[in-house]
């Protein structure tokens, strides 16, 4: 007989982690433990992480919901169907669970090269805000990393210091020596976005996420057509569940690629809808961690390995946590591999 729990924790951040939106110190997620009454030192985990001022899920009763889901697992066929359809980042946590337990609770939920430890995964080095000597710092942390491909979110300090950030990176290292994307979060407003595209793609940026606030479609389907550098929507898919929206959207935005984040996305299942219908339009897409502990990371991880991707992926915010659950996660470079020979300690979630 399936049985389940759940453990609120908190992950401390090593420093301040500023977005457009705000900074971040600490971050909760819920994880979930799964076994079968008949063998319960197979445990298996996965991750409810929302994220409070983003997420569609997240209310004063979320941590309810988590608790009623695994009072009722028994019914996880009804949660997996439909149950969960609005909360994308329970259902992210429940279906990776059901993963790992399905495969015998080793933390190897997808097959591929990159969990067996013989591949990495490339990933873009992601530079956090701040003033523009830490924004500096960062960057040559990532280019002496070795780093190709790297991001910056953009839009909470003045903007022609970030231009000048972004031209000294251009100057010093030409596009095919490395890629740079840019992350607004929504910071900027559309009567007065053009101009900044355009000077963005003088220094010949890769791409820019969510450059106006979500729900302004026919503003946004403008900047799809007009921008001069390709236009990525992230906080534009959240709380867009079924296929029917979806397809409205993506008809009614025309973004040139999707940003997929499974714990604000509809989970693994509802991101493989999105790329389905992104690719019949010939819109690209990479897949993006959303501040996940280990055991989120992981499962965001195996999943993307198993999809083939070439271009770099946002999965490297593993290292942000004093406290992350230890895992055979590493980067090395700017890759993120998964050392097959190296165990999990989940010790701090038996406190």
């Amino acid at each position: 007989m399936l049985q389940a729990k759940y453990q609120k924790y908190q992950l401390q951040f090593k420093r301040p982690a500023g977005t457009s939106r705000g900074t971040y110190t600490t971050r909760d997620s819920w994880i979930i433990s799964l076994w079968d009454s008949e063998n319960p030192e197979q445990v298996a985990y996965g991750e409810c992480a929302p994220l409070p001022d983003l997420s569609c899920d997240y209310d004063e009763n979320y941590e309810s919901k988590v608790a009623e889901v695994c009072e009722r697992i028994d019914e996880f066929f009804y949660w997996m169907d439909d149950g969960l359809v609005d909360y994308p980042s329970i259902l992210f946590g429940l279906e990776t669970a059901l993963i790992d337990l399905q495969n015998g609770a080793q933390r190897q939920l997808f097959d591929s090269a990159f969990s067996q430890g013989k591949e990495g995964i490339l990933i873009n080095g992601l530079i956090w805000m701040g003033d523009a000597a830490y924004m500096r710092e960062q960057i040559q942390q990532k280019i002496d990393l070795g780093y190709s491909c790297i991001k910056l979110k953009i839009g909470a300090n003045a903007i022609e210091e970030e231009l000048n950030i972004l031209a000294e990176m251009r100057a010093e290292f030409p596009k095919e020596k490395l890629e740079i994307r840019v992350d607004a979060n929504g910071a900027f407003d559309p009567e007065t976005v053009m101009p900044i595209l355009e000077r963005l793609a003088d220094l010949e940026i890769h791409s820019i996420e969510q450059p106006i606030k979500q729900g302004q479609w026919g503003k946004m389907r403008f900047l799809g057509r007009k921008s001069p550098i390709a236009i990525a929507l992230d906080e534009e898919l959240i709380g867009y569940n079924s296929r029917e929206e979806k397809q409205k959207l993506l008809k009614n935005t025309r973004p040139q690629y999707l940003i997929l984040k499974p714990s604000l996305h509809g989970g693994i299942s509802g991101c493989e809808e999105w790329i389905e219908l992104a690719e019949a339009k010939n819109i690209g897409w990479w897949v993006t961690s959303a501040l996940e502990s280990n055991i989120g990371l992981n499962a965001i991880a195996q999943w993307t390995a198993s999809l083939n991707v070439k271009m770099p992926q946002g999965l490297g915010t593993g290292q942000l946590f004093t406290n992350n659950i230890a895992s055979p996660l590493m980067i090395d470079g700017e890759s993120l591999y998964y050392q097959s020979g190296k165990d999990w300690d989940f010790s701090p979630l038996k406190k």
